[in-house]
């Protein structure tokens, strides 16, 4: 039997619910009343505690500002129309988090303390969870090195804070995206497969240039030929090419996202062939030529379903059938919407019920 979590708990004198507008909700902006934190020492988790969000006090030498000790997760929970709250998949989450962890060197969260944890923070704060369509309450689980110490050595210690806040859409539109071929994300060997900080950092010049040129998002290719498709910049990237559900495979270079994983599943119960395979951007393009490529979307915690309006490879841009007329993606996304604010059954049980 799990053992429960020891969690000290202070709640805030004065909630912030009243002054915040949740008509307006900009991604990752709004931070709920509390957040959790837990330190690393001696070898053993401790010191659990629920407190008021605010800033901590950090020494500026702490290996994680210096090193890049740092990774984080992205978590998702649902107000139902019963007033019952759910996080969906945290236990696949969970994995992934001490996938990361031990890439980057640092201490694993046993998984069931890693959901208790997040779970307890949004039980206290459940009031922030958004009641409205296409919003929910937003989950950062993340960990950083905090020994004060200059050196290229893994960190003794670490913080695990937890931060929750109400989100809207993170895109508002379909994406225009551009097949990157000069800059790179991840190359084999590396950790692209890890939510590291440095991997994001990494992708935020690239990024910005595309946004430059009028592009929302860009869709990398593997860094030794930049011949195959890998992920875009917030979510895996998905296609249904010729009938069949095709995506890259998850290997070192490409994250396994939660989202990905559910769409899979969902095609396989509908009897759709899913192909995880390398995906070179040349069948690609060849199927926006030619209509076989009927439908492209991200796939990730934030984006959720992010449809792709248009693909742009080598300064010539294709553009896709409307997005409101294709089939899969939009009873993908209206499915997940289902599950995860109970309005339909939850077969497969990824909803974890707070």
């Amino acid at each position: 039997m799990t053992e429960t979590l020891d969690i000290k708990i202070t709640q805030t004198p004065t909630s912030r619910l009243a002054e915040t507008d949740f008509n307006n909700l900009p991604f990752g902006k709004v931070f709920s009343d509390h957040m959790l934190t837990a330190d690393y020492e001696d070898g053993e988790w401790k010191n659990f505690e629920i407190l008021p969000y605010g800033p901590i006090e950090l020494s500026p030498a702490i290996s994680a500002l210096h090193y890049g000790q740092a990774f984080f997760e992205g978590i998702k929970a649902y107000k139902h129309a019963d007033g019952k709250v759910s996080i969906f998949r945290p236990d696949k989450n969970a994995i992934r988090f001490n996938k990361s962890a031990d890439r980057l060197c640092m201490p694993q969260l046993p998984e069931d303390i890693f959901i208790q944890s997040i779970a307890a923070l949004v039980d206290i704060d459940r009031d922030w969870i958004p009641g409205k369509a296409n919003h929910a309450l937003y989950i950062r689980p993340f960990m950083f090195a905090t020994d004060p110490f200059l050196g290229v050595t893994p960190s003794a210690n670490y913080k695990y804070i937890v931060l929750i806040g109400p989100v809207g859409p993170y895109f508002s539109k379909p994406l225009r995206v551009k097949i990157e071929t000069h800059y790179t994300r991840a190359a084999e060997g590396g950790m692209g497969y890890a939510k590291a900080a440095g991997n994001y950092g990494s992708s935020m010049l690239p990024a910005r240039k595309a946004a430059e040129e009028g592009f929302d998002q860009l869709i990398w290719t593997d860094a030794k030929e930049h011949k195959y498709i890998e992920e875009m910049g917030a979510a895996n990237a998905m296609f249904l090419l010729d009938g069949k559900l095709i995506t890259a495979e998850t290997k070192d270079t490409i994250l396994d996202g939660v989202t990905r994983d559910t769409v899979i599943a969902l095609a396989k119960d509908w009897g759709i062939t899913v192909e995880e395979r390398k995906v070179s951007v040349a069948e690609l393009i060849e199927g926006a030529k030619n209509g076989k490529l009927t439908d492209a979307f991200g796939a990730g915690t934030a984006a959720t379903i992010a449809s792709v309006a248009s693909i742009s490879y080598n300064d010539e841009e294709y553009f896709l059938s409307d997005p409101q007329t294709r089939e899969f993606s939009k009873k993908v996304l209206a499915t997940l919407d289902d599950i995860k604010y109970g309005r339909s059954e939850d077969a497969h049980g990824w909803n974890y019920m707070v």
